[in-house]
C-alpha cells in the first residue's frame, strides 16, 4: 500500500495529495502521517511548495470529514455499528473505536472535534458523532479546519526537513500516539476517582 500512494503522490502532484488525504478521513487505513510527510519530502525533490502541500491536504481533509459529518447526520451509532461489523475487517475498524470518538464528543463537546484532528485514526472518526449530534457546520468546519491545519502543516514541514529519511517520522507519530493514549486512560482514571470521591 506504502508504494502505491506514494507513486500516486508522485504521478498526480497536489491532486494526488488531496485524493489520499480525503480517502484517509474516509478509510483509515490510508495513515495521514504517510502522505504528509511524504508531501513534505516532494517539496525538496519537485516543483511542489510546502504552502501548497499544505492547502492541498487541508482541503482533501476537509471534504473526507464532511463525508463523515454526513454520515453521522443520516445514521444512528447502531446503523454504523452494524456497517463496522459487517465491513470493519476492511476498513481496520472494530466498534470501540466508533464508541471511544462517540464518547469523547459527548464528554468533552465540540471541541474535541479541534483537538481530535491531531489524534491518528481518531481524527476521522470523531466527524461521526459530530454529525449525530447535529453540530452547528460552521462551527464543525472552523475547528475541523485549525486543527487539520496545524497537524498537516507541521507533518509536511517534518517531511521537508528530514528529506529522504522521512519514513522516520513514521515511526516518531506510533511513539506519540501510544504516548497520547495513555495520557487519556490515565486522564480518563483521575476522572473517575474524582467523581467517586465527589459522589462520597
Amino acid at each position: 500500500m506504502e508504494n502505491s500512494i506514494t507513486q500516486f503522490m508522485e504521478e498526480y502532484g497536489y491532486f494526488g495529495i488531496f485524493l489520499m488525504i480525503a480517502l484517509e478521513n474516509i478509510f483509515p487505513p490510508i495513515p495521514s502521517e504517510l502522505v504528509l510527510s511524504f508531501g513534505g519530502f516532494m517539496t525538496v525533490k519537485s516543483d511542489l511548495t510546502i504552502t501548497g502541500v499544505v492547502i492541498a491536504s487541508t482541503i482533501g481533509a476537509v471534504v473526507g470529514a464532511l463525508l463523515l459529518y454526513g454520515l453521522g447526520r443520516v445514521l444512528d451509532v447502531h446503523r454504523i455499528e452494524r456497517i463496522v461489523e459487517r465491513w470493519g475487517y476492511l476498513l481496520r475498524l472494530k466498534k470501540e473505536d466508533i464508541h471511544k470518538a462517540n464518547n469523547w464528543f459527548h464528554r468533552y463537546g465540540t471541541w474535541t472535534v479541534f483537538f481530535c484532528r491531531m489524534v491518528p485514526l481518531i481524527r476521522s472518526l470523531i466527524s461521526i458523532p459530530a454529525g449525530m449530534s447535529r453540530m452547528n457546520l460552521p462551527l464543525f468546519l472552523l475547528f475541523t479546519t485549525l486543527g487539520t491545519l496545524i497537524w498537516n502543516l507541521i507533518l509536511v514541514q517534518l517531511g521537508a526537513a528530514f528529506g529522504s529519511q522521512w519514513k522516520t517520522i513514521i515511526s516518531y507519530m506510533q511513539i506519540y500516539s501510544e504516548v497520547f493514549y495513555v495520557l487519556i486512560a490515565i486522564f480518563a482514571i483521575w476522572g473517575v476517582i474524582w467523581f467517586w470521591r465527589r459522589e462520597r
